[in-house]
C-alpha cells in the first residue's frame, strides 16, 4: 500500500469522532499554515451551526502560523492522541481507544520520516491542556507535521 493510501487511512482513523477533522496534502502545494488553514475553514463550514454568533478565527494562514509552535515526534504523537481520543471542551471525557490513536499517530509519524517537522497550537500537561486558537471555535486543537513529501494535520473543534 502506498504512503498516501496509509496515511489518508490513518487521519481518517484519527478523525473519526465528531469533530475531529483530519487532512493529507502534498508539501508541494503550500507550506503547513496554508493546510492548516484550508482544514479550519472545512470545520468551520460543517460546523457553522456550532459556532457562537459572531465569533472570528484566523483571517488568514499568517494568523495560523503565529498560533503555531513546533515540537518533535513525540510530542506530535502526544497532541494527535490528545486530539483524537480525548476531548477538548470536557477533559477528561474519553472520546474513543486511547492506545488505538496512540498507535496510529505513532505510525503517521512514522510515515512522514525522521527529518519531518511538527507543530501543534496545544500546550498539553497532567494540569490539562492550553492553546492559541485556530479557528472561530471555543476550543481548538491542531498538530501538523511535514515531511517525506506530505503535510498531514488533525484538528478537534469544540463548543460547551
Amino acid at each position: 500500500m502506498e504512503t498516501a493510501t496509509r496515511l489518508r487511512a490513518l487521519l481518517g482513523s484519527l478523525a473519526a469522532e465528531d469533530g475531529v477533522f483530519g487532512l493529507v496534502g502534498s508539501e508541494d502545494a503550500g507550506p503547513v499554515e496554508d493546510h492548516v488553514y484550508g482544514l479550519v475553514l472545512d470545520a468551520e463550514k460543517e460546523w457553522a451551526r456550532y459556532a457562537a454568533e459572531g465569533s472570528e478565527g484566523p483571517a488568514g494562514p499568517a494568523d495560523v502560523a503565529d498560533a503555531l509552535t513546533p515540537v518533535d515526534g513525540e510530542g506530535a504523537v502526544t497532541a494527535m492522541t490528545h486530539l483524537s481520543a480525548g476531548d477538548l471542551v470536557f477533559p477528561g471525557l474519553p472520546r474513543r481507544d486511547r492506545e488505538h490513536a496512540r498507535r496510529a499517530a505513532r505510525r503517521v509519524v512514522e510515515l512522514l520520516g525522521r527529518d519531518s517537522a511538527w507543530w501543534t497550537n496545544i500546550e498539553l500537561s497532567d494540569q490539562g491542556h492550553g492553546w492559541s486558537p485556530v479557528s472561530r471555535f471555543t476550543f481548538d486543537g491542531v498538530v501538523a507535521g511535514a515531511g517525506n513529501g506530505f503535510v498531514v494535520a488533525l484538528l478537534q473543534v469544540g463548543e460547551d
